[in-house]
């Protein structure tokens, strides 16, 4: 399938709430890989760039497109694939989330898939590094496998003031336990461990950590059949969206129609917050959508959301 040289998010954004996902499929050397659509701002034949002294060593260099300077970053050397014969058609896929820009170095784009969530799995262990490891699910489509790049933790190795900053906890100094339960839904171990780190820093030491909106939802669904007052055992929600089986924003679409459970505050704490995502949020219920290192923020939402729980 063609690619236009540029990728209008606005455009190609999905129906809220019907967990599926648009995948701009990839090879780095042979090996198909995948990312999410909405994380993508355009696509470009791969430029010369300027490289810079004392960077990470995937850290090809830096280029200037249209007033604007970009850190490009070689995938093949970061997977630890062959660079492609002929790079003349390598191409570059400009990513915008957290609130920062990246070109990605790739060899070749194949085309544009719309999947379901619910056909992307957990990596094995051992693909590419295992649980910490680059992938964050596996998707199959028409009789071929594709790895979902963790663009984020990519990005985190490199810039790691980029990512989550325990700093912004320390700032608020010695805060006393909360026992208020928080459910988590978060599929890079990575983060979630950060995120985990940072809520019992700040005081809140009952967390629930679920892989993907699946767990979530099925965690729920047990509180629910057991009868017990559903704030007992989770007082909010802090949700990613871009997760294997059931996204953020279905996992919000079936909490918010819920009446049982329509009460519990849910927080989107994702990379992909855009004014496009805010609006997809608020119409499916959101109490609050917030961009991943803003970590210092989103315990204060925390705070407000459950106050009176």
């Amino acid at each position: 399938m063609a690619i236009p040289e540029s990728v209008n998010k606005t455009s190609i954004l999905l129906e809220s709430g019907t967990n599926e996902l648009e995948i701009i499929e990839f090879k780095v050397a042979d090996e198909i890989f995948g990312i999410n659509v909405a994380k993508v701002r355009e696509i470009m034949v791969a430029q010369k760039v300027k490289p810079m002294p004392n960077s990470h060593h995937v850290v090809e260099g830096v280029f200037k497109p249209r007033n604007e300077i970009i850190t490009v970053i070689n995938l093949a050397k970061y997977l630890g694939l062959p660079e492609c014969d002929d790079s003349g058609r390598d191409i570059f896929i400009i990513t915008h989330f957290n609130n920062l820009n990246f070109a990605f170095h790739v060899h070749t784009v194949v085309g544009i898939d719309r999947i379901s969530w619910k056909a992307i799995k957990k990596p094995d262990k051992a693909v590419y590094g295992g649980q910490d490891g680059a992938a964050t699910g596996i998707a199959e489509y028409e009789n071929r496998l594709i790895t979902i790049l963790d663009f984020e933790k990519i990005v985190a190795e490199i810039s790691p003031e980029s990512s989550i900053q325990i700093e912004d906890i320390e700032k608020m100094g010695t805060r006393q336990a909360i026992e208020k339960p928080i459910l988590i839904a978060e599929d890079s171990m990575l983060l979630s461990k950060m995120i985990i780190e940072c809520l019992h820093q700040a005081g809140y030491q009952n967390t629930i950590k679920t892989d993907n909106g699946q767990e979530a939802w099925d965690f729920l669904q047990e509180i629910k059949a057991s009868g017990d007052p559903i704030k007992a055992h989770v007082a909010c929600i802090v949700s990613d969206i871009e997760m294997p089986l059931m996204d953020g924003h279905r996992l919000t679409k079936l909490v918010k129609e819920d009446p049982l459970l329509k009460t519990i505050p849910l927080v989107l704490f994702s990379s992909l917050i855009s004014e496009e995502m805010r609006i997809k949020g608020r119409q499916l219920g959101a109490d609050e959508q917030i961009s991943k290192p803003e970590i210092g923020k989103l315990v204060t939402i925390i705070d407000n959301l459950t106050a009176n729980h």
